[in-house]
């Protein structure tokens, strides 16, 4: 997260967005602004919203998202979205050909 992608996404976005879309942040967590989201959703700008990722993980008490969860519109996991079965085969098979690459003395990993 840099300083210029900090708070990306805030109040005058939601208001540029279209009526009711739904928003989800699964790549950083700080580019939405977390309060300005939940008035959002509140004001019905927004029609719900997925997070896989807060701009604290774990989350500070005060963070306005634990106010909402539980709402039918809100869902947010614990930075987990990437542990799909297949993303885990994947992260297993290259484990595998890592390992094998090592002990035939061939490059692994590298940039060309």
């Amino acid at each position: 997260l840099m300083p210029a992608t900090r708070n990306l996404i805030a109040e005058p976005e939601f208001r540029a967005m279209a009526r009711r879309p739904l928003l989800i942040n699964c790549s950083r967590g700080g580019l939405v602004h977390e309060g300005d989201l939940v008035r959002a959703l509140d004001a019905g700008q927004i029609a719900g919203f997925g997070f896989d990722c807060l701009t604290s993980e774990p989350p500070v008490p005060e963070n306005p998202l634990l106010g909402v969860l539980g709402r039918p519109n809100v869902i947010v996991t614990p930075h987990v979205a990437w542990a799909s079965a297949e993303a885990m085969q994947t992260l297993w098979d290259q484990t595998i050909s890592h390992i094998d690459n090592f002990h035939a003395g061939r490059p692994s990993n590298t940039l060309t």
